[in-house]
């Protein structure tokens, strides 16, 4: 009888609902930072612990050993495309980032297994890349912390704070080629039917000086939905930085007698002199000058395009003109261009 009370006593305790678990803030809270790098999307999911008075490097976080870089679960880096981290390549995807700290340089280390409890069964084999980097001091942070610093289109730093120590991780992208193949792809999709985003794609590829076969090819696709001026100039431009010189002056001189307004003439102006091709940005705001003599805009661009081509009378005539012509609020920075131009 003993045992039968015993064994269904045990039934009722399994078919017995888990007690429910209210919810109460965690010692490590998660958090997350994100951020962009040109057009490459970066995040770092992670939870927080405190110093709570306690040693850290070197006792509660051990030198030598493989550490979580944060608490619970392990934290993860992710990239969207593929980056360089102390420039070495690490490819686009999940990983889970650990470290291991020394009184000297950490190691800094990428997991291929992005979801893992902590460090405990992390495998070197398992690594998608390893990288040195060097501590230094920081302001006591109490609660760990991710962060992005001086970021801009190529390069960002990711950096670990924690106590009175800062890791700063520097990380890298070719964003030309990140872009080049991102409009190629999109370019596969309802924007292969718009003249603008083939001549878009072309003009960045000038700007960067690569692929500008292929940008020959995106501006016949673009002349292919609908002949137009700015596209016309950008292949000009573009047979020009190829060295076919002969056919760059014949598509150049049939663009200038293409239909334009304003601020196509203007548009295409300032994406030469982005360029870096001040020769073809003179003749183009020339044109926007002889079209439409009273566009204060017409005058600066042809300014800015004489300056950058060494003509600075020339350039001095015009930031006069667009002076006269601008409203109030443009006339004060074109006067510093006029001064700068040796206009004063």
């Amino acid at each position: 009888m003993l045992v039968r009370a015993t064994l269904f006593l045990a039934a009722l305790a399994l078919a017995a609902p888990a007690r429910a678990q209210l919810a109460i803030p965690q010692a490590s809270p998660h958090a997350r930072v994100e951020q962009t790098m040109g057009l490459t999307e970066l995040g770092v999911d992670y939870n927080r612990p405190g110093v709570r008075g306690r040693q850290i490097w070197g006792e509660l976080v051990p030198f030598g050993e493989v550490w979580r870089a944060g608490a619970n679960e392990n934290t993860v880096f992710e990239t969207s495309t593929d980056v360089t981290v102390e420039g070495r390549p690490l490819p686009a995807g999940r990983f889970g980032f650990h470290v291991i700290p020394t009184s000297g340089s950490w190691m800094v280390i990428f997991s291929n297994v992005a979801d893992a409890w902590g460090s405990y069964n992390y495998d070197p084999s398992e690594d998608a890349l390893r990288v040195a980097v060097a501590p230094r001091p920081a302001p006591h942070g109490e609660r760990l912390l991710f962060r992005f610093d001086d970021v801009t289109d190529s390069t960002a730093t990711l950096v670990l704070h924690w106590e009175e120590v800062e890791l700063p991780i520097r990380l890298g992208v070719d964003v030309t080629e990140v872009v080049l193949t991102n409009m190629t792809g999109e370019l596969r999709g309802r924007a292969a039917f718009q003249w603008e985003t083939w001549d878009q794609a072309a003009a960045f590829a000038l700007e960067r000086r690569t692929r500008l076969e292929d940008a020959v090819a995106w501006t016949e696709r673009s002349a292919g939905v609908r002949p137009t001026f700015q596209a016309a100039i950008t292949r000009a431009a573009i047979l020009e930085a190829l060295g076919r010189g002969g056919d760059a002056a014949q598509t150049r001189r049939a663009a200038l007698e293409m239909p334009a307004t304003d601020a196509e003439l203007n548009r295409a102006g300032r994406r030469m002199l982005a360029a870096g091709m001040p020769a073809y940005a003179v003749a183009v705001f020339q044109r926007s000058v002889r079209d439409f003599p009273e566009a204060w805009g017409s005058h600066a661009g042809l300014a800015e395009a004489l300056a950058a081509a060494g003509d600075r009378t020339g350039a001095a005539e015009h930031y006069r003109h667009a002076i006269e012509l601008a409203p109030a609020a443009q006339r004060a920075a074109l006067e510093e261009a006029l001064g700068e131009a040796g206009g004063r």
